[in-house]
């Protein structure tokens, strides 16, 4: 575990699932952390409930990352809180899965807006502020970003894009002080998709994802693990 005491990070979909078992683990390494997602009662009682063991330590903001102003505010938000900014993760995602022809044009957009623009729209806002100590960009992506399945294009589109999009800026601000890295996890047991048969004992936890993104942190600055892929050990054979 990274010690994380004097850093402060951003979480992006961070009311449940790997967002909060990463804000968790943010917390338990010393950081300040602020979650933010789109429903306000959902981010307001899982600050309070990460709160609760870490007074003084724990900001909730609503924040829309489809909204480049949401965006902008959750950040300047954390900054005014915290005095700074080290580490942003940006993990709000969402995933629908349909064949083109059944796939709406609002859904298309919805995961674009999610998956990609949001990303975006958090990168830019965080930069100025990463570059005055240097500091990480973590982007949870998917092994779908890099595996297209059949019913997933809309959604292997925004991760192959997401993917080219982490790579791209890291080359840009490498020689700034930030790291850029691309999380690609495979299956893990949260509800994502609306899967309600989600949680398997052979998937992934999300508390693995968490693992993953504070071993990141822990990293000598000489070492930039640029794309990291995992995925469970022991999934369902096949035939």
């Amino acid at each position: 575990m990274a010690d994380l005491r004097e850093a402060a990070a951003v979480v992006t979909g961070g009311s449940k699932g790997i967002g909060r078992a990463i804000a968790a683990a943010l917390l338990d390494g010393g950081a300040a952390v602020t979650i933010g997602a789109r429903h306000e009662d959902e981010v307001r009682a899982a600050a309070e409930s990460l709160a609760a063991g870490n007074p003084g330590r724990v900001l909730g903001v609503r924040c829309d990352v489809r909204s480049a102003a949401d965006c902008e505010r959750l950040v300047a938000e954390s900054v005014a809180h915290f005095g700074r900014l080290d580490v942003l993760v940006n993990n709000a995602g969402v995933g629908i899965f349909a064949p083109v022809e059944e796939t709406s044009e609002e859904v298309w957009r919805q995961q674009l807006g999610t998956n990609l623009d949001g990303v975006f729209f958090c990168c830019k806002a965080a930069l100025p502020h990463l570059k005055r100590r240097g500091g990480w960009i973590v982007n949870i992506g998917s092994l779908a970003g890099r595996n297209a399945f059949a019913g997933g294009a809309a959604y292997n589109a925004t991760k192959f894009g997401l993917l080219g999009f982490s790579e791209a800026l890291m080359l840009e601000v490498r020689h700034a002080g930030v790291r850029v890295t691309c999380v690609m996890p495979g299956s893990v047991g949260t509800s994502f998709g609306d899967d309600r048969h989600a949680a398997a004992d052979w998937k992934l936890a999300p508390e693995d994802v968490a693992q993953a993104v504070c071993d990141l942190l822990a990293f000598p600055e000489r070492a930039l693990p640029s794309r990291i892929e995992l995925r469970p050990t022991r999934p369902p054979q096949k035939g």
